[in-house]
């Protein structure tokens, strides 16, 4: 036990390589701000959906599902925005993005990521007025807190990109999701989000309407 304690330690403290392969403006934008946040050097991949550039054999061989985020870690691949935000946040808890130490926060972290990947996430395909539906839902959920738990953490980072794309998309009254809206004003107030979104834009968005 002490032994494998110790390789657990090592492997915190040991520098790896990260290389982020995303798509500006995507579910990748979550992981692109979790790095900044916590300061990580990282090489950027931006590919283009335009461009076809994730159906690539040499991305494919990487990811066979084509899609990003995709994070290299040490030349190993990690997929899915919540399964990388949760290994940058448990890799560096001096970031205070991961509630180390309350079981219960961590379990409505958890909760949050998994409702913003399956419910948010997948709203606006089926339909512009059950994507109004689920986000009103998300919004009383959310409450008049400052963040989604009771301090900063990844799930407000997960959340955000929804809430950007989707209130970017369709510009909703700022009434109709006022909980929503003062998240994203939070969020759009933090230097690692906007270095995020001057980095991206500056590639240039392919996202559809």
């Amino acid at each position: 036990a002490r032994a494998r304690a110790r390789a657990q330690a090592d492997q915190l403290t040991r520098t790896v390589m990260l290389t982020l392969y995303f798509a500006p403006g995507s579910s990748s934008m979550a992981v692109h701000i979790a790095l900044h946040e916590i300061g990580l050097p990282f090489e950027a991949r931006p590919l283009s959906f335009a461009k076809g550039e994730t159906r690539e054999p040499a991305f494919l061989a990487i990811n066979p599902h084509g899609k990003v985020p995709t994070l290299l870690i040490d030349g190993r691949p990690l997929t899915e925005t919540a399964a990388i935000l949760y290994y940058l946040a448990r890799r560096h808890p001096e970031a205070g993005l991961w509630p180390e130490d309350d079981i219960e926060a961590q379990a409505q972290a958890v909760s949050w990521m998994s409702y913003i990947a399956s419910t948010l996430h997948p709203a606006r395909r089926l339909g512009l007025q059950h994507a109004l539906e689920i986000y009103a839902a998300a919004d009383q959920r959310l409450g008049d807190q400052p963040w989604v738990l009771s301090r900063y953490s990844i799930a407000d980072i997960h959340l955000f990109r929804l809430f950007w794309r989707f209130s970017g998309s369709l510009h909703p009254p700022r009434e109709t999701f006022p909980n929503l809206y003062a998240h994203l004003d939070r969020m759009l107030a933090r230097p690692a989000v906007q270095k995020t979104l001057q980095a991206e834009a500056a590639i240039g968005y392919e996202l559809p309407a």
